[in-house]
Parts: structure tokens; sequence; C-alpha cells
């Protein structure tokens, strides 16, 4: 062992281009003690050992391997770590060093397109880890036969994972899944929701608005159905029925502030700035009264905007 870790300092020395000058400024130490090192007399002491890594941009483990080989820089060592492992702790390594490598200006390339392709691995993990969460929720609630249209965290589960399937692509199924859970449900006014933000999210306005009409004669008196058929009807244009629905959806239950968030962007886009303005003053009271006081002050810009507008 000791013979493989000498022969690597030499050879990933050589590797770098250094001399035996170089290494020890870098390091702190003679020249001498370079050649000790490579020459297996002596060895360093424990604690340079990172350092020496990170000049010949290896890792520690690589220096006890056979036949290691110097990376361009230490980020890149890093990110071949953490293509082989998929640990999210050594993608965070990789990171912070191809970070630090474009705080320095020594960016390149070539490090731009090995961070992008970690990136990309680590993307991937966190989209299936999402996937997996989101089932195990439905799942549990389900096996237990708790997943009324009471429980807010399992219909909260159920729509971010519709949402997440259709951004992947998924629209198809994710509408004919919904389809078919209907049917099984119909008397379910959330699986009428979940069906109407299928088709919205899916870009299908009209099947999501011809969903709506059929379940309002059914659910009256549910807000949730007459939130989302607000955002349909924005999408689709009809203003002045998006602004009959987020009124209805906010008399039936005034703790959601969406229909009111929902309501302001219509006048807005409608150019109807005044009333834009008072809904997003009501929206800043409603967060100060809720104590979200930096809410309020966020909203309260939208409702300046609009001022601004008005005074054009």
């Amino acid at each position: 062992m000791k013979n493989v870790f000498s022969n690597n300092l030499k050879r990933l020395r050589l590797q770098k281009r250094l001399t035996q000058e170089q290494a020890a400024e870098t390091l702190g130490v003679s020249a001498q003690s370079i050649s000790r090192w490579e020459c297996n007399t002596t060895c360093p002491d424990i604690m340079l050992l990172p350092e020496i890594a990170r000049l010949y941009c290896v890792t520690v483990d690589d220096l006890f391997k056979e036949n290691s080989s110097a990376y361009e820089n230490y980020a890149q060592r890093l990110a071949s770590v953490y293509e082989s492992t998929h640990k999210p702790e050594d993608f965070l390594k990789a990171d912070i060093e191809f970070k630090k490598l474009k705080e320095s200006g020594n960016y390149t390339l070539e490090d731009c397109r090995i961070h992008g392709i970690i990136h990309i691995f680590m993307m991937r993990y966190c989209k299936q880890l999402a996937v997996e969460k989101f089932n195990h929720i439905i799942n549990e609630f389900e096996r237990v036969k708790n997943n009324s249209p009471d429980n807010k965290i399992y219909w909260k589960t159920r729509f971010q994972i519709i949402h997440y399937y259709i951004e992947m692509g998924r629209s198809s199924e994710v509408c004919k899944n919904q389809q078919d859970r209907l049917k099984k449900h119909s008397d379910d006014y959330m699986e009428w929701t979940a069906l109407i933000y299928a088709y919205y999210y899916a870009g299908d306005y009209e099947k999501a608005y011809e969903c709506f009409i059929k379940a309002q004669d059914k659910f009256p008196d549910k807000w949730e159905i007459f939130d989302i058929a607000s955002d349909v009807c924005r999408a689709l244009k009809k203003y002045d029925e998006a602004i009959k629905y987020c009124d209805i959806s906010y008399e039936l239950n005034s703790e959601y502030l969406d229909a009111l968030y929902s309501k302001a962007f219509c006048f807005e886009e409608m150019g109807d700035y005044k009333s834009a303005y008072n809904t997003w003053i009501q929206i800043v009271k409603s967060l100060k009264d809720e104590g979200y006081e930096v809410d309020a002050q966020d909203e309260k810009k939208h409702a300046q905007a609009c001022l601004e507008k008005i005074k054009q």
C-alpha cells in the first residue's frame, strides 16, 4: 500500500506537470519532503492528505488506489464520484467545487458541460424521489380508506402528482386515468375537481369547461369546483364567468384566498386596473389579518403597480 501511495504521488504530480518545487510551494513543505514521499522514505502528515488530493485533482481515496489518474480539476473528479454513486451528498460536493471554479474565473466550457450533466442526474433522482413520496402518501391513505374529500393532504398530493405527470408530457395518460377514477367514484366531487384540474393543466380548456358545467349541476355548493373553474374560464378569456366563479368560490370558503388572486389577475388582463387594485388591497388586508405580514408586503406591490396603471 505504501508503494502504491508513493507511486501515485509521483505519477499524479507528473500528470499535473508540476515540479517537486512547485508542489512543495503549494503544500507549504520542502521539495525534499516531496522527494521523500515519492521515494517511499517518509509519509506526509495525515492532515495534508486532503490538500495533496486537491492539488492533484483526485480524492483522498484515489491516493491509495493503483493507477489513479489526475483530473483536469478537483470539481471534475468530484463529478465523476457523483456519477458513480448518485448520492445527493456527492452531488453537493461537486456542485460547490464547480461554483468555486466559476467564482475564481477558471470555469471552462468543459466544466460547464460536466456541471450540467450532474444536474441532469440530480434532477432525475429528485423526480424519482418526489414520485415515491407522493405515491407513498396516496397509497397509505387509500390503504386505510382515508381518502375522503375532507382529507386535504391526500387531495393536495393527488393534484400535485397530476400536475407533475402532465409537466412530464404524460397528459393523455393522466386524463385517461382520472376519467377511469371518475367512472368509479362519480358521486365524489373531488374526483370531478381532479378531472377538471387534469384537463386544465393539460391545456385542454374546452374539455375542462365542459366537465365543470356537468360538475356544478351535481355539486353547486363545493368551492373547490368553482375555484378551478375560475382558472379555466380565465384561460378561455371568459373573464366575466371567471370573476363570477371566483366570487362563488370565495363566498363558499373565504379562508382560501386563491379565488381573490384569480380575480385580481382577471381584472388586470381585462385592463380594469381599478377593480384589480381594490382586489389586491382586499388580499393584502386578509393576509395581514392572518398574520402574514411578509406576504402582504409582496402583494402590496401588485396593488401599487395597478395604481400606477390607473394614473397613466
